[in-house]
């Protein structure tokens, strides 16, 4: 099997004032002359480590099940730091999005072969990571056609937003839920249920016209189901 390469890459965010160190794979098929999709996963380090994204796209890439991508993992520094980024009452949830949006895209499309178009942009995330990818999908339409949603965290201020999003015929969703998420424990531990809200978030989307793909799996809010599943997201998302 081709075994593509990551790169560790400090990138300065004006939005967000920091540097963020940024984990990109890419493919061992990579050239210039190719042009490749993006998909983008904020739980950058979990993706990349706990998800074993990147053996599988050398995998899936290698078996011709998906089409040329690069893949960028965006790691948090800590709980804090994913919980003001991610959701959407974070002090810096607006200016992450801005950064994903007109910093990252921006940048990868200068330094890759990419097509420069919101149909081969995705992105990905689990739990609190999954809500930042929906709602940046929503924000930006024309950007980031594709969100992979592997148990997100929904709120009012989400169903809301999804509520009064206008650019539901640009976007697909991909989302899963645990039927045994209704007691999961946070990292502030709290006890919380996921599974109502994602049932009432996915009836939503289905009401706002979303092209979605919903499964409720046997299981619970963890990577021990998550990671099984990324191979049926991508080939979903991307082949």
């Amino acid at each position: 099997m081709n075994k593509g390469t990551i790169k560790d890459i400090p990138f300065f965010s004006n939005a967000l004032q920091e540097e963020i160190e940024l984990l990109i794979y890419v493919p061992a098929n990579y050239t210039p002359l190719n042009k490749y999709n993006i998909l983008i996963a904020s739980d950058g380090k979990d993706y990349f480590q706990l998800g074993g994204i990147t053996r599988l796209a050398d995998q899936l890439l290698d078996d011709y099940e998906i089409e040329n991508m690069i893949i960028v993992g965006i790691p948090y520094k800590n709980v804090e730091d994913r919980k003001n980024k991610y959701i959407p009452t974070g002090k810096y949830h607006e200016a992450y999005l801005r950064f994903l949006a007109h910093e990252l895209v921006p940048y990868l499309d200068k330094e890759y072969s990419t097509y420069q178009l919101g149909s081969s942009r995705g992105l990905i995330g689990d739990s609190m990571a999954a809500t930042v990818s929906l709602m940046a999908a929503i924000k930006y339409p024309n950007i980031f056609s594709k969100a992979i949603l592997q148990s997100p965290y929904v709120d009012e201020h989400v169903l809301n937003t999804v509520e009064q999003s206008k650019n539901s015929n640009t976007i697909s969703i991909y989302h899963i839920i645990g039927k045994e998420e209704d007691k999961v424990l946070t990292t502030d531990k709290q006890i919380k249920d996921f599974l109502t809200p994602n049932r009432k978030l996915h009836q939503l989307l289905l009401s706002k016209g979303f092209k979605t793909f919903y499964e409720e799996f046997e299981g619970n809010h963890t990577w021990k189901y998550w990671k099984p599943d990324l191979k049926r997201a991508l080939i979903e998302n991307f082949s």
